[in-house]
């Protein structure tokens, strides 16, 4: 499934991502700066896309939590730290 995913930035640390499949969703989802920075990314917007398609290669937008804090998706792919680093190389 392909999808297309939009990212608005809400305030320095808090995002809205649609995302457009078989049905649209709506995540509001928050980036702590220290966590970014642990991760090797400068950006947050950058960062967020890139989960998101992490997040998408393993569920459909449908599953994905609607309000959550990136550091969250390690809880549920324990792998995420570690892959999101090797995106950023």
């Amino acid at each position: 499934m392909d999808y297309k995913i939009t990212i608005n930035r809400e305030s320095d640390e808090g995002f809205e991502v649609l995302v457009e499949g078989d049905e649209g969703t709506v995540h509001n989802v928050s980036v702590d700066p220290e966590y970014m920075r642990r991760l090797g990314y400068d950006d947050p917007e950058e960062l967020v896309r890139k989960s998101f398609d992490f997040l998408l290669e393993r569920e459909p937008n449908t599953s994905i939590l609607r309000e959550f804090d990136l550091s969250d998706i390690e809880t549920y792919f324990p792998e995420y730290p570690e892959k999101i680093k090797n995106i950023n190389n």
